[in-house]
């Protein structure tokens, strides 16, 4: 006959086995878990560092763009009232040189003005006037003015007007027979074209 107290003795050391078994399951689980919690949590650390990192990396170079940007602004800003300013002084000074050109024919006008009160000879007087004017025409010369040569020249519509044409056999037809005004050069600018009459056919 079976002994119910052995009977019972296995039963218990079975239950007591696979309660021990479950509980070192649960337990591995547990390390398990824990060990994949800790390699999350490193995960998320890391990305977290990262990101860190690289928002410190835009920020520095946010901060120099911006840096660079202040400062090309306050050198565009200097540059554009030095700007102002010079063409404020060329509006200003700009005809400096050129006035200083024309103080010694002024000082011959005086000086012309001064002896024609005491000059009874006529010849003097225009040798003083001729004088003066060769005076003033240097003067306009060293500033760039040049005259336009006109007569017996060909007609040029950029240089010359035709305010007149004459019919004549003597000159070549568009040929400049007669100056009716001046015509005058500043460097290559025309700033006033040649009044002139111009040989047309007979």
């Amino acid at each position: 006959m079976e002994n119910p107290f052995k009977k019972n003795v296995e039963l218990k050391q079975d239950t007591t086995e696979e309660t021990e078994v479950n509980n070192e399951s649960e337990i591995s689980g547990e390390v398990a878990g824990a060990n994949d919690e800790s390699k999350i949590e490193e995960v998320v650390n890391d990305v977290e560092n990262e990101e860190h990192s690289q928002k410190n990396e835009w920020q520095g170079k946010y901060e120099a763009l911006n840096n660079q940007y202040i400062r090309l602004a306050a050198d565009f800003d200097n540059f554009r009232k030095r700007q102002v300013q010079e063409r404020e002084n060329m509006l200003k000074y700009g005809a400096e040189n050129t006035i200083k050109n024309f103080l010694e024919v002024i000082d011959n006008f005086d000086r012309g003005l001064s002896a024609i009160e005491t000059m009874d000879d006529c010849e003097k007087l225009k040798e003083c006037y001729k004088l003066a004017y060769k005076n003033f025409q240097e003067s306009l010369t060293k500033v760039g003015l040049e005259t336009i040569k006109s007569i017996g020249e060909e007609f040029d519509p950029n240089m010359h007007e035709a305010v007149m044409q004459t019919p004549t056999d003597e000159y070549k037809e568009n040929t400049i027979i007669a100056e009716l005004q001046k015509g005058y050069l500043l460097g290559d600018k025309v700033i006033r074209p040649a009044l002139v009459n111009v040989a047309a056919a007979k």
